[in-house]
């Protein structure tokens, strides 16, 4: 545990003098100094301000990528198993995976209005496509021996999704959502800077048009801590689900 944690701190520190550098440098106007950021924040924390900010955009994401998910394993399982499904499935993938997600936007918008369901919705189309591919291709990777080991022992449908098929394809799931999620805060960053009152991407950029930096800088490191702590709820979570990943490093 001392391992892991002494790392992190020195990173976190060396991203605090780089910080605290350019603030000297450049001048507290225009990059205030971290103390004076940490207690913006404090600040907002304990007024309640920003969490109601953050909230709206924990409720955006994670209804995102609970729907993306639910809809990518099966879909992509299949893909993996079947090459009917995958001939039906990989085209549209391959189409709509690479376009930038954000140009969605305007389409959501037009079609399920202007509060949050076309914002999830576009969170939807940033996770779903990357989580397909991953559990078609973790499908695909399993051993040819561990397939012949089911067969023999008569495994029924149920007992190879949830025997073979999910551990298979778990790992590459979890990898998979941990890059769809900073992605996805990206672009949600962008989405809720329209038609919005709350949300990280209102906040930060409604501070920066009105000039306030200690603000503004409080918002990103929000975010960023926001983010931080999505992306260590995925990694407790694939401890549970995947012990067998565990180790003592």
């Amino acid at each position: 545990m001392r391992s892991r944690i002494l790392p992190g701190i020195g990173g976190l520190a060396g991203v605090g003098a780089v910080w605290w550098g350019l603030s000297l440098v450049l001048g507290d106007t225009l990059i205030p100094a971290p103390p004076e950021v940490v207690a913006v924040l404090v600040r907002l924390l304990v007024h309640g301000q920003l969490l109601l900010h953050a909230g709206a955009s924990l409720l955006r994401l994670v209804a995102g990528i609970t729907v993306a998910t639910a809809l990518a394993i099966p879909i992509g399982i299949a893909a993996g198993i079947s090459r009917t499904a995958d001939r039906l499935v990989s085209p549209v993938v391959y189409v709509l995976y690479p376009l930038p997600k954000i140009a969605f936007l305007p389409v959501f918008m037009v079609l399920f209005g202007l509060g949050d369901l076309s914002k999830i919705l576009l969170l939807f189309s940033v996770v779903v496509f990357q989580l397909i591919l991953a559990a078609r291709d973790g499908v695909r990777g399993i051993p040819e021996e561990l397939l012949f080991a089911a067969a023999s022992l008569r495994l029924g449908r149920r007992d190879r999704l949830l025997r073979l098929y999910l551990p298979s394809t778990l790992p590459q799931l979890f990898s998979a959502l941990r890059i769809s999620v900073g992605i996805g805060i990206a672009v949600l960053f962008l989405a809720e800077n329209y038609a919005t009152s709350f949300g990280m991407g209102y906040f930060i950029m409604n501070n920066w048009v009105m000039i306030n930096y200690p603000r503004m800088f409080a918002g990103i490191l929000a975010l960023g801590m926001l983010a931080a702590a999505v992306l260590a709820a995925i990694d407790a979570l694939q401890r549970i689900l995947c012990p067998w990943l565990a180790t003592d490093r």
